[in-house]
């Protein structure tokens, strides 16, 4: 699988993964404001953004799909950071291939199985009529019935977009992502990955808890930890210049 992908800057290779529902573009801002001292490589996860669709979502499948850029891109070895169900595929890559991490940086994620908690986004984004659709507005009319959180529901409707013909049409492969939930929600495994490893928690967000500890100690026994106060499970958006600040305080130490 051949994924899409964006490369701004020069210097060492700083692989961004995105979250479920989501694309590299959510990570727009902290990808340029690294890339002045790092070859930053934003990606687009299978069934995601612009990135070929497939029937198989397990996080072993995504793990190979980076190596497998990685190997396209000549690259040996990379810093990676990925954030909720790209932190999974980032942690179960460092698990594999842990010769091809040099510091691995995990966003509002633990390396446990989570209970299903996207079945109204789901029944949402289904429920929405794309035959009627004008406009992200008239996207957003049919799925606010589902989806309370006017920023949740601005997050994914950047997944619609208008086709050559004029119509909507999702970029997710929603189908795909609901049939393969449970790879999803499923835990990364393998043997522990001892190098050097960041957790980043959301303060407000319940992602990562007290309990998850042996779970992540276990799998990352060299790993440290930040809570961004004040932030959610998107503190990258939420906290943009600290959340730059934590990424480069880490890469560099």
């Amino acid at each position: 699988m051949k994924l899409h992908h964006q490369i701004q800057g020069e210097g060492r290779p700083l692989l961004i993964l995105h979250g479920l529902f989501g694309s590299l573009d959510n990570w727009a801002s902290q990808a340029k404001a690294l890339a002045d001292e790092y070859q930053v490589i934003s990606v687009d996860l299978r069934n995601h953004g612009r990135s070929p669709h497939s029937d198989e979502m397990s996080y072993d499948a995504m793990a190979a799909d980076l190596v497998e850029l990685l190997d396209d891109l000549g690259i040996a070895g990379a810093c990676v950071l990925g954030h909720s169900m790209g932190g999974k595929a980032a942690m179960q890559l460092a698990l594999n291939h842990p010769e091809r991490i040099e510091r691995l940086i995990v966003v509002d994620i633990a390396p446990v199985q989570y209970p299903h908690h996207h079945d109204d986004v789901f029944k949402g984004l289904f429920a929405v009529d794309l035959s009627t659709v004008r406009s992200r507005g008239d996207a957003e009319k049919q799925l606010t019935g589902f989806v309370a959180d006017p920023m949740v529901r601005a997050f994914l409707l950047r997944n619609l977009y208008r086709t050559e013909t004029g119509s909507f049409a999702w970029r997710i492969n929603l189908e795909g992502l609901h049939q393969g939930y449970a790879g999803i929600s499923a835990a990364p495994e393998g043997k522990p990955f001892d190098g050097p490893t960041l957790f980043i928690k959301g303060g407000n967000s319940d992602y990562i808890r007290a309990e998850h500890r042996d779970a992540l100690l276990g799998l990352f026994p060299k790993a440290t930890y930040k809570v961004v106060e004040g932030a959610g499970h998107w503190p990258q958006a939420e906290k943009p210049a600290l959340m730059t600040r934590l990424i480069r305080n880490f890469l560099e130490s």
